[in-house]
């Protein structure tokens, strides 16, 4: 059977509870369809980047999911009707990872530095405008970057 990766985010103003019976029915669909989800993971509420249908937040899931496409059809459908249900995505993969996926993995998102890499310059450190680099180098030395 062909192996798929579905996220799906739910209203912000569920309970973890009720999005922890969701994902419970949309096991049963797909134990029903003749597949079986080797692994869920609840990413918590996270933030969106814009408003979706008035929320700012959403709960975050996923599913690995070895299926029919038949199966994960039914799920997308029963989607669409769900109202908690604010988007969904469902790729087909040729394997599954192994261990947490790429967002609960505390690691890699802790080799970033603070707001990103900015070089050398630290947080709050700005670059010299170009009339501050005349007054440190002198004139001559502004002037030869000029030419």
């Amino acid at each position: 059977m062909p192996l798929y990766e579905h996220v799906y985010l739910a209203r912000q103003d569920l309970s973890t509870q009720q999005v922890e019976e969701l994902t419970a029915k949309l096991s049963g669909v797909i134990a029903e369809g003749g597949g079986k989800i080797t692994k869920t993971e609840y990413w918590g509420m996270k933030s969106l980047n814009y408003r979706i249908r008035k929320n700012r937040k959403a709960h975050m899931t996923l599913l690995n999911v070895d299926a029919p496409p038949a199966a994960l059809n039914e799920i997308e459908r029963q989607e669409r009707l769900n109202e908690d249900v604010l988007r969904y995505l469902t790729i087909r993969v040729e394997a599954h990872e192994d261990g947490p996926s790429a967002m609960m993995r505390k690691s890699d998102r802790d080799d970033r530095g603070e707001r990103g890499d900015r070089g050398d310059r630290g947080r709050g450190e700005r670059r010299p405008r170009r009339d501050e680099a005349e007054d440190d180098a002198g004139p001559a030395a502004v002037a030869a970057v000029e030419e």
